[in-house]
């Protein structure tokens, strides 16, 4: 069976070794690099199964190493950053990171997210039949879930995966209200532990794309105290 490699990205190396010393004994191969240039070589010359990428490194940042590696990869990204501002957060979610750990950081904390995300995206990427899933359509709006193209008023919005699976569960069932809980471990095919911010961020950021702010007739309805629904 293959070994799972996981590349740990953090110009300081007290922490890259402490989080490689807690993965190896997961059994997870580690590689550790201490740039996001070094991180783009490792990962052109070998395959990288999860990112653990720092913020602020030299030469190249971890911001702009994830905007380069999603042009070609989709693997987990998780940030793990001393940086703890809302703004901090939500921009690494929208440039395509899955996940945000903040610095001090506890080792069962960070295993358990590791191990979380490594398991839906095996899962997510075991070959699988063919499904033909239909198009929705709601007036201005095409959801089309084969091609996971979204388009409002015949133009093509781009969205994230988690963007796009957020928006398809609500779709697919308009008028229902889903919980945060609910839409957690629908999208993130997981037990939710604290994921109610990673949520609303993708919520608002979803919203945003949708130009809900110019909408008198949101897509997306908060229902205050119990969640979200789809008003096609």
């Amino acid at each position: 069976m293959k070994s799972i490699s996981i590349l740990v990205a953090d110009d300081e190396e007290e922490i890259a070794d402490l989080v490689a010393i807690h993965l190896e004994k997961e059994g997870y191969d580690v590689v550790k690099v201490h740039n996001g240039q070094e991180a783009i070589r490792v990962i052109e010359t070998r395959s990288i199964d999860l990112l653990i990428l720092d913020i602020m490194m030299p030469e190249m940042d971890g911001y702009d190493a994830t905007r380069l590696i999603r042009e070609q990869y989709n693997m987990p990204i998780l940030f793990l950053s001393a940086k703890t501002s809302d703004f901090d957060k939500v921009h690494g979610l929208v440039i395509g990171a899955d996940d945000y750990i903040t610095k001090p950081f506890t080792p069962i904390e960070l295993v358990a997210r590791v191990n979380a995300h490594l398991r839906r995206f095996m899962k997510l990427n075991q070959p699988k039949a063919p499904c033909k899933k239909d198009t929705l359509e709601f007036g201005e709006i095409v959801i089309s879930p084969d091609q996971r193209t979204v388009f409002l008023y015949g133009e093509n919005i781009e969205l994230t995966p988690k963007e796009f699976d957020i928006l398809y569960l609500l779709a697919s069932h308009p008028k229902k209200v889903y919980s945060v809980e609910n839409i957690f471990q629908q999208v993130w095919d997981d037990a939710y532990f604290e994921g109610g911010n990673t949520v609303m961020v993708h919520i608002r950021t979803l919203r945003k794309k949708l130009g809900e702010d110019k909408r008198k007739n949101k897509l997306i309805k908060t229902v205050w105290g119990v969640g979200y629904t789809f008003n096609g």
